[in-house]
């Protein structure tokens, strides 16, 4: 009887085709009205086109005419960011990346506008529908829930990067083993968002890849002397002056607000916690999700090693807005992938589906009840993979039954 009235039946493949279907259209739609209504670089209520691109292409506008180090002083950049859109009304949308972003950012300037925002967000998200094709050979619905998915609309409709993030990390992960050499270039090519790269040598280490760990390092050397030689050292003196002010304003005090930070840290300041509290919970978690993915990283398969090391990463830094969710989105395929090979687990359809459904009303509910819906989606899916790994080492279901009660394999 308690199978039968298990959630896990509810989550049917036909179901979750018509969810994704409809969600697609609604992000079609919305994006549609968006450009339609739009004047020039502006839309409708008065935000650049793609919002946070905004500060994308200004930085490397601002590179490509001699103004590089400039691109980290708010002010300057405000004033270059009302010029560009034309408009003195523009909200400021602040540059908080390191110098190696900025080579794509000066990239992107070369062209229009709107005409880098979409070649930014078409081709990212282009490489990330490829490697949850990869990771999903042969499932032809996969590329529609992964397009579906609600987390694509949250990050196309603020040009963010969320996309080449979930790429390069899920990507290094998929190749970890059978080409550690480009594995590592993706891995280290993270140099660009290093609070999504804490955990990246911990899971090299644990696989004990020594021909990944140097190619990492070798591309983030790189990259860094890359931007010393375009700009020099000033661009590195002024992004490090910059992070006093980025953590005081956006990470301790929310200026963002707190309900699109989605972090441990997050969701303690959100309930009024002190900023010392706020900082040992997230230390407390980010030890945890490090050794939970860990774990899975030395004997878990290839598919859940993928899923713990982007759900962990989400819990790895305070700084974590609700479209770099879009790692959860290709953690839940590596979940899936592993499950269809040693069959599903009870509760990890369910689970599953919150966590694919809850960044389209996370943002919304954690700010009327206070409750981290994403965050808890992301403890979930790491705690789906760990669970999953523990319970393929020899004697674990004799040991432990209670973690694998109830489970079928399933094609």
């Amino acid at each position: 009887m308690v199978a039968r009235l298990s959630p896990d039946l509810f989550i049917t493949l036909p179901r979750v085709r018509l969810a994704a279907l409809l969600i697609l259209a609604a992000t079609l739609a919305g994006l549609a009205y968006l450009f339609a209504t739009a004047h020039g670089t502006v839309d409708s209520l008065g935000r650049p086109l793609g919002t946070d691109f905004s500060n994308v292409w200004t930085a490397g506008w601002m590179a490509d005419h001699g103004q590089a180090a400039q691109a980290w002083n708010w002010p300057a950049h405000h004033e270059v960011q009302k010029a560009i859109h034309h408009d003195p009304a523009i909200p400021f949308y602040g540059w908080h990346y390191p110098p190696p972003f900025l080579i794509i950012a000066t990239l992107l300037a070369q062209f229009p506008y709107v005409a880098a925002l979409l070649i930014w967000q078409g081709t990212t998200l282009a490489m990330a529908l490829a490697l949850v094709q990869r990771i999903l050979p042969g499932h032809r619905d996969a590329l529609l829930v992964a397009l579906g998915a609600p987390v694509v609309l949250v990050c196309l409709g603020h040009g963010q990067n969320a996309f080449l993030t979930a790429s390069l990390l899920g990507g290094g992960m998929l190749l970890l083993d059978r080409r550690p050499w480009i594995a590592g270039m993706l891995l280290g090519a993270l140099v660009y968002k290093p609070q999504f790269a804490v955990l990246i040598p911990v899971l090299i280490l644990a696989r004990g890849n020594a021909r990944a760990f140097v190619s990492a390092g070798l591309t983030v050397t790189a990259l860094c002397l890359l931007t010393l030689a375009l700009w020099g050292w000033p661009v590195w003196q002024a992004f490090f002056d910059s992070l006093p002010l980025t953590r005081h304003i956006i990470i301790e005090n929310g200026a963002t607000g707190w309900s699109k930070i989605q972090s441990p840290f997050a969701a303690v300041r959100q309930w009024g916690g002190a900023i010392p509290l706020a900082y040992a919970v997230q230390a407390t978690v980010t030890a945890l999700a490090i050794a939970a993915a860990a774990l899975v990283a030395r004997r878990g398969s290839m598919a859940a090693r993928g899923a713990a090391a982007l759900s962990a990463a989400l819990l790895c830094t305070p700084y974590l807005l609700d479209y770099d969710y879009v790692l959860l989105g290709v953690a839940i395929a590596f979940v899936v992938a592993d499950a269809l090979q040693r069959g599903w687990l009870p509760g990890e359809r369910s689970w599953l589906a919150y966590a694919w459904i809850a960044p389209y009303f996370g943002r919304a509910l954690s700010a009327l009840t206070l409750v981290p819906v994403n965050l808890i989606a992301a403890i979930a899916v790491l705690a789906l993979a760990t669970r999953a790994t523990i319970l393929a080492q020899p004697g674990a279901r004799l040991a432990l039954p209670w973690l694998g009660r109830g489970a079928a394999r399933t094609a």
